[in-house]
């Protein structure tokens, strides 16, 4: 039975899908102004490993991820490099699509921009106006939160709390006409020159942040949907603001099962641009020595809903993790094939093995848990390999991982020839050894450098390296 911890209940529940065998989801995508930096990409890393499994157990998945393709950032963004808003949003909405292709996070069933929903974020808000729940001041539209039972539900907080810990968002130059401080805006007036602005009964303007997911939920993906999905720091005050319109506009549930991803630490520090610990994808991606896949792998290995505690020496150890898994499959890929027969106690590991990968995905999608039954069948490939096992038994091993790590979006085994820190010190220790005739530290080096997936052969050029 699956269960998904519910972010408005607090509690696993049992997942079952408004359709069977079909789920809709639906994940907040990035502001694009500028390059994704790691917490961005660990939402959409933890999610399309959410979204892989779903799909692997045989669900037909709509899922649906958007641009923010307008705002003061996209502006601002604008303004600095000399590009128009347009451009700004094309230059990092393409960067975005780069550099998640790069982590293989499998293409959005739909990636709509919200300056293509504008006709329909007008109509949202001319009916919520109409049912008494948004009121119009000065060209700017508000939703009265007042008006909607349970506003505070998904944020577990009172009206009062959410005051008193929104106090920083709720600043600003529109406070004194709002009703009540924790109204917030779902159409915005514009009057400067030379910034983008779309017509509306209220004069020209754009729409709230909030607003734009839930009308592209509502277009693409209907009344009510499966998963909504996002980071931890959406559920106040995004999520709850998009709760409270879709459900005041519809009078029905809005999504099922709310699914939040936890925050990325950098060097055990909440990653901030002020205290210089902000790390781009983009930048990581430039980098020759780090494996694409191997960042992927990093980000995929801890359950989703954990924080993830990034350092340069984490990843490395990642990377290691992941070369011993290339390995074993290029080892199984050699031996694997269709001659022989599988015995029946090899099938009824592997079968046992699924039965527990399954038990622990579908127990809050737990990829630590599933992850150690990958590496459990990775020694039994390996035993197997050294017993001399039939090539259909290997195959059978070989096809069942492969699905596996599918999910964590390792689809090749392949290295990229790139030496990590850990590598290059082995192998600079090394060397050093031999200039010292320290032949005994040498040959454990070696054994070092093997558990590393790196072969040394000494020669009259000194050391050279092969993979393993």
């Amino acid at each position: 039975m699956q269960s998904v911890y519910n972010t408005y209940s607090l509690e696993k529940e049992i997942f079952s899908p408004i359709e069977p065998g079909k789920v809709r989801m639906y994940l907040c995508g990035p502001t694009v102004y500028n390059y994704i930096h790691i917490g961005n990409a660990r939402s959409s890393v933890a999610f399309d490993t959410i979204r892989k499994y779903l799909e692997w157990r045989g669900y037909d998945v709509n899922f649906v991820s958007n641009f923010t393709d307008l705002g003061d950032k996209v502006i601002a963004q604008g303004e600095k490099e000399g590009l128009t808003e347009e451009e700004v949003a094309d230059k990092y909405a393409d960067a975005f699509l780069e550099d998640v292709a790069a982590l293989n996070v499998e293409a959005a069933t739909s990636r709509p921009r919200a300056t293509q929903y504008m006709e329909e974020m007008v109509h949202f808000v001319e009916k919520l106006m109409a049912e008494g729940m948004a009121y119009e001041v000065n060209g700017n539209v508000y939703f009265r939160t007042n008006q909607f039972k349970n506003y505070a539900v998904l944020s577990h907080q009172n009206m009062d709390e959410l005051k008193k810990n929104a106090a920083g968002r709720l600043d600003g130059d529109d406070q004194e006409e709002k009703e009540n401080p924790t109204d917030f805006a779902l159409w915005k007036k514009e009057v400067r020159e030379n910034v983008t602005s779309w017509p509306s009964p209220w004069g020209p303007g754009r729409p709230g942040w909030h607003l734009e997911c839930s009308v592209m939920n509502d277009v693409l993906l209907g009344e009510t949907i499966d998963i909504h999905a996002g980071g931890i720091d959406l559920v106040f005050p995004h999520h709850t603001n998009e709760l409270a319109q879709s459900e005041s506009y519809h009078g029905k549930t809005f999504v099922n099962y709310w699914l939040h991803n936890g925050f990325v630490n950098i060097n055990d520090e909440k990653m901030s641009k002020s205290l210089g610990n902000f790390v781009t994808i983009h930048d990581l991606l430039q980098d020759p020595s780090i494996d694409p896949q191997g960042l992927r792998y990093f980000l995929a290995k801890t359950q989703y809903r954990r924080p993830v505690a990034y350092s340069r020496a984490r990843l490395d150890q990642a990377q290691q993790e992941l070369t011993k898994i290339y390995r074993t499959m290029r080892a199984l890929a050699k031996k694997a094939g269709n001659t022989g027969e599988v015995s029946a106690d090899l099938s009824e590991q592997v079968h046992l093995l699924e039965e527990r990968f399954i038990g622990a995905m579908d127990d809050d999608f737990g990829v630590e848990n599933a992850l150690t039954v990958v590496f459990e069948a990775l020694t039994l490939a390996n035993r197997s390999l050294e017993a001399g096992e039939p090539a259909a038994g290997l195959q059978l091993i070989e096809n069942h991982l492969q699905n596996w790590l599918h999910i964590f979006g390792i689809d090749h085994f392949e290295e990229d020839h790139q030496l990590s820190d850990e590598v290059k010190r082995l192998l600079e220790r090394r060397a050093q050894a031999r200039k010292e005739k320290d032949f005994a530290l040498s040959d454990e080096l070696r054994d070092a450098l093997k558990e590393n997936g790196v072969a040394v052969k000494d020669g009259r050029d000194g050391q050279t390296i092969e993979w393993l």
